[in-house]
C-alpha cells in the first residue's frame, strides 16, 4: 500500500510502552499509533525501572499479571495500527528479564563458562528465548549482547557478556544470535562499536575508550566484523565515545556518521538494519534539548530504527524536513522488508501460551552441568561419610535463608547443621568453634556492582576473618565478579562458582560437592 513521507518516517520510530502504565499513558501510545503511523514498539516493565536491571525491580515493585497485561497491550495496540506493529523487547536472558512469572535461562556470563565444544547449548538457550517470545506475539529480540567484558568494573555490561575473550563471546554471540532467528524472531548484536571495557554507565553519562582503530578492531570490533561476515542482519549502536574513529571528539556513537555510515556501512559493509540504543538515555538525550533534533542527529548519523524516541512527532517533523528521499527510502525499504520477513502482514491476537516449565527446568539444569565451575580444589567433601563426619560440618548461608534447596540437596546424604550468617553473630570464629570445616553457600543479591552488589560487606569482612581460622569451603551463587569484593580468597580451602541461584544449579552444585559428577566449565579471566 503507499505511503505518505510522514507516514514513512513514523515506521522509523519504536517508542518505549510500559507494560504498568496508566490508562492516560496507554492512550497517548495509541495517539502516536494512529496519528503517527509508528512503525513498531518496545516493551518496557515500568517507568521508573526502565533503566534498572530486573533483579533489582523484583525486590522494589510489587505487581501482578505483567505477562498477561503484555499481552492484551499487545493485542490493543496493533488493533488499531494500519501497518502491524514490530513488537521489540530486551530479552537478553529470556522474558524474565523484563516480565515476571515467564522463563529465564541464565545470564550471558554463566553461558559463557560452557565449554566451546558445547556451543550448540548455547544455540539452544537463542532457540528458546525465540520461541517465548515469538508465541507472546514479539517480533524481535534486542539481544545477544556481543560486547567483550574486558573491564571487570565495567557498571552496566558485566553479567550481560559472554565474557573477556573475543573468540568465545564472537562464537557464542552468533549462536545465540542464530537461535533465536532459527525460531523465527529478528535478533540485534549490541553495542556498537563494544561497550565491554568501560567503567561509565552509558544510561547516566558518556562511557569514552581510549583505544586506538587498529585496537578496537583487534579486540571490541571483533565479534561485530565476524558476525557481519556470518550475515548479522541486526546491529543496535550503543552512547559511548571512540574518539578514534570520530576525528578526536568525544560524540556518542548513536549519533556519529563517522561511525555508523563510515565505518559499520561503508568500511566494514554492513547492510542490515541499524538501531540506536534507547534514546532517552541520559549520554544522549542531555545533549539536544530542542525536541526531535536528537532524533535527527541519530536518524543523520545512519540509523534505521529509532528506539525510546520521547520525542516521536517532533523527531518526524525533523527528518521530514531535512532528510533525502534516497536516504528515507532506504531505512523504509528496510523496516518493511523486516516486516514481510517475519510474516507480520495481519493483526491477529495472541493467545496466551503455557509455558512447560517442567522441560524448561531440565534444560536449565543441563545448561548448570556445563557451566558450573571449580576455581579452587575440584573435591571438597567427597570423602566425608554420613555416619562419622557430619558432626564436623557446619553449613553456613549468606544473604539467604539457611533453608534453601543447595543445603537441603547436601543433607539427603551428609546430614549436617546449618546456620544464616546473620545467626553467627559478631564473632563467627568462636559461634563455629566445634566444627572443622565449614560450608559456605553466598547468593549474590544484584547481578550488577552497585554498592557490592547487594552484599554486606560486614559479613564479607567475618567471612574472611573466619576463612584465615578455619577450613572454608565457597560455593558462589551469581556473578562471578562479585567473588573479587572478598577479601582473603587464598585461604578458601575450595572455591565453586555456580553462577544462578536457581534451584536446580544449586542442586548440580550439590552433586558436585558429594562428588556425584565432576564440574566442566571455566571461569574466563581472574578472579
Amino acid at each position: 500500500m503507499p505511503y505518505t513521507k510522514p507516514e514513512k518516517i513514523g515506521q522509523l520510530f519504536s517508542p518505549a510502552a510500559f507494560v504498568h502504565d496508566s490508562e492516560e499513558h496507554i492512550q497517548e501510545m495509541e495517539k502516536l499509533i494512529r496519528d503517527f503511523h509508528i512503525g513498531g514498539i518496545t516493551f518496557f516493565h515500568s517507568r521508573q525501572s526502565a533503566a534498572a536491571n530486573f533483579e533489582k525491580r523484583q525486590e522494589v515493585l510489587d505487581v501482578e499479571n505483567t505477562y498477561e497485561r503484555m499481552l492484551a497491550l499487545i493485542h490493543r495496540f496493533q488493533k488499531i495500527s494500519k501497518t502491524p506493529l514490530l513488537i521489540s523487547i530486551d530479552a537478553e536472558f529470556g522474558l524474565a528479564m523484563r516480565i515476571e512469572k515467564t522463563p529465564q535461562y541464565p545470564y550471558a556470563i554463566s553461558m559463557g563458562a560452557i565449554p566451546q565444544t558445547e556451543k550448540k547449548l548455547v544455540f539452544e538457550t537463542g532457540f528458546r528465548i525465540g520461541q517465548d517470545l515469538k508465541r507472546s506475539g514479539i517480533h524481535i529480540n534486542f539481544a545477544p549482547v556481543a560486547d567483550i567484558n574486558t573491564n571487570p568494573e565495567n557498571p552496566v555490561i558485566g553479567y550481560r557478556s559472554f565474557g573477556p575473550d573475543k573468540e568465545k563471546v564472537s562464537a557464542f554471540a552468533l549462536a545465540m544470535y542464530q537461535g533465536m532467528v532459527a525460531a523465527g524472531i529478528a535478533a540485534c548484536y549490541k553495542h556498537f562499536p563494544g561497550h565491554g571495557d568501560t567503567h561509565v554507565d552509558s544510561h547516566l553519562g558518556l562511557p569514552i575508550i581510549p583505544k586506538s582503530k587498529r585496537q578496537l578492531l583487534e579486540e571490541e570490533l571483533y565479534p561485530f566484523v565476524k558476525g557481519i561476515e556470518a550475515g548479522v542482519e541486526m546491529i543496535m549502536v550503543g552512547h559511548l565515545a571512540a574518539p578514534a574513529l570520530t576525528g578526536g571528539e568525544n560524540i556518542p556513537a548513536s549519533i556519529s556518521h563517522d561511525i555508523i555510515t563510515g565505518l559499520l556501512k561503508n568500511e566494514m559493509g554492513f547492510e542490515g538494519i541499524i538501531v540506536s540504543d534507547a534514546l532517552n538515555m541520559k549520554s544522549v538525550s542531555a545533549l539536544f534539548p530542542i525536541p526531535g533534533q536528537l532524533e535527527w542527529e541519530a536518524f543523520h548519523a545512519g540509523n534505521d530504527l529509532l528506539c525510546f524516541s520521547e520525542n516521536v512527532p517532533e523527531g518526524i517533523q525533523w527528518i521530514s524536513e531535512r532528510s533525502s528521499p534516497e536516504r528515507l527510502e532506504e531505512s523504509f525499504g528496510k523496516i518493511i522488508k523486516l516486516k514481510n520477513k517475519l510474516g507480520i502482514a495481519e493483526n491477529t491476537p495472541v493467545p496466551k501460551p503455557e509455558f512447560e516449565y517442567e522441560e524448561i527446568n531440565s534444560f536449565n539444569m543441563t545448561l548448570a552441568q556445563n557451566y558450573l565451575t571449580v576455581l579452587k580444589n575440584p573435591e571438597p567433601l567427597s570423602a566425608l561419610e554420613n555416619t562419622q563426619r557430619s558432626s564436623q560440618l557446619a553449613k553456613v548461608s549468606l544473604f539467604s535463608s539457611k533453608e534453601n534447596v543447595f543445603f537441603n540437596s547436601i543433607d539427603q546424604t551428609l546430614s549436617s547443621d546449618s546456620f544464616n550468617a546473620n545467626q553467627l553473630g559478631s564473632d563467627w570464629t568462636s559461634s563455629l568453634e566445634s566444627y572443622s570445616e565449614i560450608l559456605i553457600a553466598i547468593f549474590v543479591p544484584s547481578a550488577k556492582p552497585l554498592n557490592h552488589f547487594g552484599m554486606d560487606t560486614a559479613q564479607l569482612e567475618k567471612l574472611s576473618a573466619l576463612a584465615v581460622q578455619k577450613n572454608c569451603h565457597l560455593y558462589f551463587f551469581g556473578n562471578p565478579l562479585a567473588i573479587r569484593k572478598i577479601e582473603k580468597l587464598e585461604h578458601f580451602k575450595t572455591i565453586v562458582c555456580a553462577f544462578q541461584g536457581f534451584d536446580v544449579s544449586q542442586k548440580v552444585a550439590a552433586k558436585q560437592l558429594l562428588g556425584k559428577m565432576k564440574a566442566i566449565g571455566k571461569l574466563q579471566g581472574s578472579f
